[in-house]
């Protein structure tokens, strides 16, 4: 796999892309990637992230102060209030400047909120003191069973120490960040876990300024892994057979919505590209998949699908735009 550091002088933008930089869906939150590396290779990962992946050509780590400057002037043009969630196609803590990151968000007036996404398996009372110390809000904790051997399987890899992550979550809530414990609810095989989980984070005090649980709905991505077996839910059935049944027996609120988090729209970063439009890219580095390839023009990213050019420049046609995330094909 090529790792790839994206620097100012790379002339790689950090808009465009859903592997790095920043992503803004059109509300008061923004997705901030830093790195998207993952030391763990669970069986329903939705980009097939991880040390086992099959489909990952390049992996990619953003120099701080240059997203940092990122973060700045999108947050200004949102108008104050935003919150940055650092979420990473894979596993936030694996940037080895994320304390450091961190820091430097919180001195951006316009940001009001900082959360991160993490598996947990690097949180200790060291990075734990040092998150605090930053200025971390919120930990979104990934955790999908309780069960030694369930969680093993979960994380897909048999190194994975559930104790040890449990206990960083008991640290966490004992301290000043708050904690959300996330799992993904993957019917017949973690049901027994979820209720669990839900009893774990009433016991350590999870929620202490924003709700204590968000259960995540599986979903099949064309990317990412599909657990053998496993049958994907309506909404309609996650929620009334799943996520209501468990709320009246445990008395916690599981149905959350973005306002329990201070999250609104706002305008969007005006679209650069329209879906169908012809245009030329100037080839920079190899995409995150086999046969892709990553474009620049008008100061974006497009990640070009079954491009076989390596460098220079490519005529290409756009086929998705949606949250200003662009992808292309050979024209």
């Amino acid at each position: 796999m090529t790792h790839i550091r994206i620097s100012r002088d790379s002339g790689i933008p950090l808009l465009g892309s859903l592997y790095f930089g920043v992503v803004d869906r059109g509300t008061s939150l923004l997705q901030v990637r830093p790195s998207c590396g993952c030391n763990l290779n669970c069986p329903f990962c939705s980009v097939d992230a991880g040390p086992a992946s099959t489909t990952r050509a390049a992996s990619y780590e953003v120099e701080q102060q240059y997203l940092v400057d990122y973060i700045r002037e999108i947050a200004r043009f949102k108008g104050g209030g935003v919150e940055c969630h650092i979420d990473s196609p894979g596993e936030p803590m694996l940037y080895k400047e994320i304390a450091a990151l961190i820091a430097d968000i919180r001195a951006i007036r316009d940001v009001s909120v900082i959360s991160m996404q993490t598996n947990g398996t690097l949180l200790n009372d060291r990075s734990i003191a040092a998150l605090e110390s930053a200025g971390l809000d919120r930990i979104n904790l990934s955790l999908h069973a309780l069960d030694p051997a369930i969680a093993r399987t979960l994380a897909g890899t048999p190194s994975f120490d559930i104790k040890r992550v449990m206990d960083a979550a008991r640290a966490v809530a004992a301290g000043t960040i708050d904690l959300l414990i996330a799992p993904v609810y993957l019917p017949t095989i973690n049901d027994a876990e979820i209720k669990k989980i839900i009893a774990f984070a009433q016991e350590i005090g999870a929620g202490k300024r924003f709700p204590p649980l968000g259960i995540q709905k599986f979903e099949r991505y064309r990317y990412g892994r599909t657990p053998r077996g496993i049958k994907v839910q309506s909404w309609w059935q996650f929620y009334n057979r799943s996520i209501k049944p468990w709320e009246k027996e445990s008395g916690c609120r599981l149905i959350i919505t973005p306002q329990d988090f201070g999250v609104e729209k706002r305008p969007m970063l005006k679209k650069v590209f329209a879906k169908g439009e012809k245009t030329t890219v100037d080839i920079r580095a190899p995409g995150w998949l086999h046969r892709e390839m990553l474009g620049v023009a008008r100061d974006r990213v497009v990640s070009v699908l079954n491009c076989q050019k390596t460098s220079g420049n490519r005529r290409v046609k756009i086929v998705s735009t949606k949250h200003g995330i662009y992808v292309a094909v050979p024209a």
